[in-house]
């Protein structure tokens, strides 16, 4: 009879999981609000982004240049300065408060600045010097800047060393201007464009903020209705925590293997962004990440209290994790605080992981630390998940008692008035 007993017990949870699962997945499908983070915003914002950023590079960036040395080397400097890809001069002004006038109105972002000595000091064989002002809201218009008055500045910076040398030979004009030779090469990104570099975090960030938005919109709707405001309803089938926690858990892995696939493969594809890993090595990274993701979103599920709280509570935190994830900012100059705090979080592990293994075509061997470390979260955002429930079936337990004992008291009220 024990085992009789024992094995019902087994088959009575496994009914209750699947009851679960399927309500779970009709609960996405059938709320607006879930099916809008589930599907539409990982359908339609990594094109977003990815849009934006097709372009790669800045190129042809609104300059302005304020040339007080008048020379024909100070012209050939602009000349060439505007033949770059990088700049194009719109406007010489006759002084600095006109050309700061017209990056005040947005009509530039640059100024490009030739000191009245410019000329006469090259020509008395003194250094001299060209500012550039950028305009800083955007780092790529600082960049275009930066690369073009540089390249410039290098390649007459070797014309000039030509002509004061007094070589005999070009064998000896490549050593004077050239003497020790180099090629740059830009490691797995050879565009140097942004996309290639940030677009990659953004789709991994991606999916957790969604699962983050949908689970917590999920648990808002549960609690307002349900009668006692609870996480876990008054339901034969919720009497046990590892299978509401498994029949969640397995109903937003389901719909997220395919957003994944969707999101991490096919958009890279569309905009032919870098992908050179192995599809082996991104399946076994992304699956203990999506498990991380979904079980760290359902403790966190504990905090909503209605549909509205997850968008005040999660949407503000997507840029703080693209920033001390270590990729848009450089994680060695990430203060250790920081870099702490960015442990709890599965997005930290699943960006560095998935840029190594798909843009740097690292194996599952490189990538390590953040597999363990998906891992580690995974089974203990699990054990805080089955917490929360757990607690939330002792606490709807609780009510549906309290309830009963009312609804007794007034039964019994009424039968003493009548008697």
């Amino acid at each position: 009879m024990k085992d009789i007993k024992f094995k019902d017990k087994i088959a009575q949870g496994i009914n209750d999981l699947f009851y679960i699962w399927k309500r779970e997945f009709q609960t996405t499908f059938r709320d607006q609000g879930v099916l809008i983070f589930f599907i539409l915003v990982p359908l339609g914002y990594p094109l977003l982004y990815s849009f934006i950023y097709d372009n790669e590079v800045v190129r042809e960036v609104p300059a302005v240049v304020v040339d007080d040395s008048h020379s024909s080397l100070s012209r050939e400097y602009l000349r060439k300065v505007d033949a770059t890809p990088d700049i194009q001069i719109v406007a010489y002004c006759a002084d600095m408060e006109e050309a700061k006038q017209m990056l005040k109105n947005r009509l530039a972002y640059g100024i490009i600045y030739i000191p009245s000595d410019f000329s006469d000091n090259i020509a008395k064989g003194k250094q001299t010097q060209v500012s550039i002002y950028c305009d800083m809201s955007g780092l790529l218009y600082y960049k275009s800047m930066l690369i073009a008055n540089t390249a410039v500045s290098l390649d007459m910076n070797k014309d000039i060393k030509i002509a004061r040398s007094g070589n005999t030979t070009e064998r000896q004009d490549e050593i004077t201007s050239y003497p020790i030779e180099y090629e740059e090469i830009s490691i797995f990104n050879p565009t140097a464009g942004f996309a290639a570099f940030l677009i990659p975090a953004v789709l991994v960030l991606i999916i957790q903020q969604t699962l983050l938005l949908g689970i917590g919109l999920a648990a808002g709707t549960a609690r307002e209705n349900n009668r006692f405001k609870d996480l876990v309803p008054i339901n034969r089938h919720y009497n046990g925590t590892l299978r509401i926690v498994l029949g969640k858990g397995l109903s937003y892995f389901l719909v997220y293997v395919l957003v994944s696939f969707y999101v991490l493969h096919i958009v890279p594809r569309l905009f032919s962004l870098n992908q050179i890993g192995q599809p082996g090595s991104l399946v076994l990274f992304v699956a203990p990440y999506l498990a991380a993701c979904i079980f760290f979103a359902m403790t966190t599920s504990i905090a909503i209290r209605n549909r509205e709280t997850c968008m005040l509570i999660f949407v503000f935190t997507s840029v703080p994790l693209l920033f001390i994830s270590g990729i848009s900012w450089p994680g060695a100059a990430i203060p250790p605080f920081w870099k702490y705090v960015s442990y709890i979080f599965p997005s930290t592990f699943g960006i560095n992981g998935f840029v190594k293994i798909n843009n740097m075509g690292a194996t599952l061997s490189e990538v390590a630390f953040e597999y363990k470390a998906l891992w580690i979260q995974a089974g203990i955002y699990f054990l805080t998940t089955c917490w929360v429930y757990r607690w939330q079936i002792l606490m709807s337990r609780k009510h549906a008692i309290e309830r009963y004992k009312e609804l007794k008291e007034k039964e019994n009220l009424a039968k003493q008035m009548t008697d």
